[in-house]
């Protein structure tokens, strides 16, 4: 427990950090199960869509310091792998 204002106040903050944290995270993984889900169906074009509506998530979350850069990079390097394997 906290013993003084200061860090109340801090512990506080930190609870709600941790919840928008996790609100964006879970927001970016849903973007990413959706091109998942579009890549299992084998519908190539919306695949596409779904993988251009999540890089934008992706990347926000490496500026917010929700994920790393190159956690980020893995992410959509492995996606847009699945995707271009469709075709073949």
């Amino acid at each position: 427990m906290a013993n003084s204002r200061q860090a109340t106040k801090r512990a506080r903050q930190g609870e709600r950090r941790r919840q928008h944290n996790a609100a964006l995270r879970s927001r970016m993984r849903t973007f990413i199960k959706r091109v998942v889900k579009a890549i299992d169906s084998g519908d190539r074009k919306v695949a596409e869509a779904a993988y251009k509506e999540a890089v934008p998530f992706i990347d926000s979350g490496t500026g917010k310091n929700i994920i790393h850069a190159n956690k980020a990079a893995r992410h959509k390097k492995r996606l847009n792998a699945r995707i271009r394997a469709m075709s073949q």
